[in-house]
Formats: structure tokens, sequence, C-alpha cells
């Protein structure tokens, strides 16, 4: 049990790992960058409740970049698409962003086996700090697992196969009995 290097997710690229698009500049010793893409969602509500799908709003990030406020939580997504089979994936900030204040998936980055899709990235600063789209936010690493599979991430799950930001689903959750 462990983390793949960089030879092996080559070696399991197109199988276990699926990364589109794949660029091999993105590669590390132990990890792979993934892009920001370049729309950020936020809520536009003074008050977030768990029970309802809260009120978001779409800000396009220009090319001359956005500045990013304290106190918000901003919703990235990545460019690449990911599929992961027999490992679990985790995001984590990439060290030259963390550097600069940037909190990128503080608490929101493991993955589950079998999760397909663009990963959402949560994403706060502690002091005003610029962002520029399709800059490498952070990496993907990927673990191997111990055990038989016997539960994986599905297309029932209600994030699998996003193709775009996505907000919390939480309130799908709940009973609407409650």
């Amino acid at each position: 049990m462990g983390i793949l290097t960089s030879r092996e997710i080559l070696n399991r690229l197109n199988k276990d790992v699926i990364i589109q698009p794949f660029n091999i500049k993105n590669l590390n010793p132990n990890s792979y960058n993934l892009t920001l893409h370049d729309e950020l969602k936020f809520y536009d509500c003074d008050f977030l409740d768990m029970k309802t799908e809260n009120s978001t709003k779409i800000i396009k990030i220009p090319n001359d970049g956005l500045w990013l406020e304290p106190g918000e939580t901003y919703l990235g997504r990545t460019i690449e698409y990911t599929v992961t089979k027999n490992l679990v994936p985790i995001i984590k900030t990439r060290s030259s962003i963390a550097r600069l204040h940037i909190h990128i998936i503080n608490s929101a980055g493991f993955g589950d086996i079998g999760y397909s899709g663009h990963w959402t990235i949560p994403i706060s600063v502690i002091k005003k700090t610029k962002v520029y789209p399709f800059v490498t936010i952070c990496q993907i690493y990927y673990n191997d697992i111990t055990g038989e599979i016997d539960k994986e991430y599905n297309v029932n799950n209600k994030y699998q196969n996003s193709r775009d930001i996505m907000a919390s689903k939480m309130y799908k959750e709940f009973d609407s009995n409650i």
C-alpha cells in the first residue's frame, strides 16, 4: 500500500488512471498537476442552509486575473476530467500555491474508488490574492488500496461524472419529511 510514482501513473494511464487531457509536463515524481478552469462559482447569499440548494453565481476569470477576497469561498473546477479505478485519488494544493496563502480543498480532496469527473476545487485566500485561469493549481495523487473492493462510487452518487463546478448537494441527503 502506498502512493503511485510517476512511472506507475504512466503504467496505469488509460487503465486505472484516466486523465483527459493529459500533459506529460504536469507529471511530478508521485503526482499529477491539475489545471484551474476559467470560471469560479460562489454562493451569493448571506447564509448557507444544508437542507436547501443555496443560490450561486458564476464569474469568469479574465486572462489578466481576478482578485479573490478573504472571507469568501470560491468553487472552481479542473480542466482535466479524471477517472480512477482500483485506487484512491486525493487532491492537494500545490506547494507554490499554498505559499501564497491560497487554500485549496482544505477538507474536500479525498476521492472514492471509481470516481469520475472534473474535480470541484474549493478556494479561499487569507489576503486579497489575484488568480489566473489555466494555472496548475492542485495535484492529484493515487493511493493503492488493501482488501477487496466491494463498493465503488457509481453513477447514482450525486457528484459522479460532473462536467461543471458542483456546489454542495448536501440537501439531497436530508429526508423530505424533516
